[in-house]
């Protein structure tokens, strides 16, 4: 089959603070079969007319007045069943040690990036990888992702990884919604009472879980995990 995974991150200055304001670096991808990405996009036209909700979808975005709106985004994402998949890693900035990335900043984060696709990549599949857009010190970053990726998948295609301006591509913005979510809890900045704790309450009642929290390798359904690099299993 061929799938497309579009992806988004949070929290990427972590690699580089000495004192971060958060504790987890967050990078999230959403995966689908190319097949459904037209009728997901057109589900998402429709769910704009209905609220005369228009303008990029974000997570910084949901507030009381469009809280009906992302309501109705989350139970489309869910609606969809495992044609429509999310995926992050959470990543601890205590426990990076930047020595293993040659003090590279940057490298670090792709490492961590392709950790987050890799086990996602199945057997006989073709794979189309779309990340938000993303200034890079060394131009290479993504071409070496996609050959690492092709290298630890030899029975399946990469057939591309590139970067978009996620302001034109609305399955990143969808992205960016879920992976704020599991942010919003994994670094613990909702608000009691505030439209985005609705939100994330609404998701774990549908997803049928208490807490936005890490999963096991198994969850297929909204996936977060949470890479341990001190060791242990």
């Amino acid at each position: 089959m061929k799938f497309e995974v579009y992806c988004d991150e949070s929290m990427p200055d972590l690699f580089t603070t000495k004192k971060p304001a958060s504790r987890y670096l967050m990078i999230g991808s959403l995966w689908l079969p190319n097949s459904y990405r037209n009728k997901i996009k057109n589900d998402i036209r429709s769910l704009r007319e209905k609220h005369n909700t228009w303008g990029e979808i974000k997570w910084s975005k949901v507030s009381p007045s469009r809280l009906p709106f992302y309501l109705d985004l989350i139970d489309m994402f869910l609606s969809y069943n495992l044609e429509l998949r999310f995926r992050c890693i959470a990543v601890d900035h205590a426990q990076i040690n930047m020595s293993l990335h040659d003090n590279d900043s940057e490298l670090g984060f792709y490492k961590f990036y392709y950790q987050m696709l890799h086990h996602w990549i199945y057997d006989f599949n073709e794979y189309r990888i779309f990340c938000d857009i993303k200034t890079n010190r060394d131009p290479e970053r993504l071409k070496v992702l996609k050959r690492c990726l092709k290298y630890a998948n030899l029975s399946s295609t990469i057939k591309d990884i590139q970067s978009l301006p996620s302001k034109q591509v609305v399955l990143i913005q969808l992205c960016d919604l879920l992976l704020g979510a599991a942010n919003s809890r994994m670094n613990n900045t909702l608000k009691e009472g505030s439209a985005k704790n609705e939100l994330v309450r609404h998701l774990q009642k549908m997803l049928g879980v208490k807490n936005l929290a890490p999963t096991p390798k198994s969850e297929e359904k909204f996936n977060i995990f949470k890479i341990r690099l001190n060791g242990g299993w």
